[in-house]
């Protein structure tokens, strides 16, 4: 068996991912900051890749871990860069148009697109809880984005960050899987290393357009941003190496917490009505996919067995 293949450990999957989820948070509050004083998105997206990387390679460097990022999956890698970087525009323009605590609550509509990407993509058959699970979800995203309603005093929030905001989940899930597909057969320092090296230069191409010129602050808040994306990029790696991603998304939700202290305390925004009604109704949608994940994880059957790494 190849050296780079993890035995799955549920539990360190779930603490790696509540740490990512504490890291990812953070990195989402210093996007909003620096996209505040200035800083374009395509130049956010280029120095969180950019400094990601360097770090990579000097930690790869350091620990002599180089070998590690060799691959015979280039194409899987590819796509995965493909993907990635398209799914970072939009998770970054979600943070950018929308309040923090609601641009967070939108992206835990990830676990329901989960759902329907194993019925599309792996042909899983999904019960009554699951669709159950998913239309409760996004019932809780329209109660949270109140589209020409404004029900129980609260005012809709931005349709085209919302729209976006819709679009990253769906692409987080689908990175998920395409992580957890490349984790069969990869450590998760080239799962790392190939999508920021794929990625950089790309976005180096266009960073003369966008490029600008800052003060010693707003860069100090940038580069705090780019190293919480590379912490998090480590973290969320490698829980999906030890755990599955439809189970250890769960963590995600208490990112809510932060997303809201963070609203309140750098950006004086309290939470409004919306949230406290639609938030629970998305967090209790994605409760459930997981209590049945668990009960179907009790009694495999031969058709489970041949998606396991996708179970959603």
């Amino acid at each position: 068996m190849d050296g780079s293949i993890a035995r799955p450990r549920p539990f360190l999957a779930l603490a790696l991912r509540l740490a990512t989820a504490g890291v990812l948070a953070t990195m989402a509050m210093l996007v909003k900051l620096a996209a505040e004083r200035g800083a374009n998105l395509a130049e956010l997206v280029f120095w969180r890749q950019a400094i990601t990387l360097v770090c990579v390679c000097v930690l790869l460097a350091a620990t002599g871990k180089f070998a590690s990022v060799r691959t015979r999956r280039f194409p899987a890698h590819a796509a995965r860069a493909a993907i990635g970087l398209t799914g970072m525009f939009f998770v970054y323009g979600a943070v950018i148009l929308l309040p923090l605590a609601e641009a967070t609550a939108i992206s835990f509509t990830a676990p329901f697109f989960a759902v329907m990407l194993s019925v599309i993509l792996f042909g899983e058959k999904v019960g009554l809880y699951r669709w159950g699970a998913v239309i409760l979800g996004f019932a809780g995203v329209l109660v949270l984005t109140q589209p020409g309603f404004g029900l129980a005093g609260g005012a809709a929030i931005d349709p085209l960050g919302a729209v976006i905001g819709l679009v990253a989940a769906l692409l987080v899930a689908l990175i998920s899987f395409q992580i957890q597909d490349l984790n069969k057969t990869e450590a998760p320092w080239s799962i790392v290393f190939w999508f920021m090296l794929l990625t950089t230069p790309l976005l180096a191409l266009a960073l003369p357009f966008f490029a600008q010129a800052h003060d010693l602050e707003t860069w100090l808040i940038i580069i705090a941003m780019a190293i919480a994306g590379a912490i998090a990029q480590i973290l969320l790696t490698t829980s999906l190496r030890f755990g599955s991603a439809g189970v250890i998304l769960l963590m995600d939700y208490t990112s809510l917490l932060w997303a809201t202290w963070y609203g309140w305390s750098v950006f004086d925004r309290s939470p409004s009505a919306n949230l406290w009604l639609g938030a629970p109704l998305i967090v209790g949608a994605g409760l459930l996919i997981a209590w049945r994940e668990r009960r179907l994880a009790r009694t495999p059957s031969p058709a489970a067995s041949s998606v396991e790494p996708n179970a959603s």
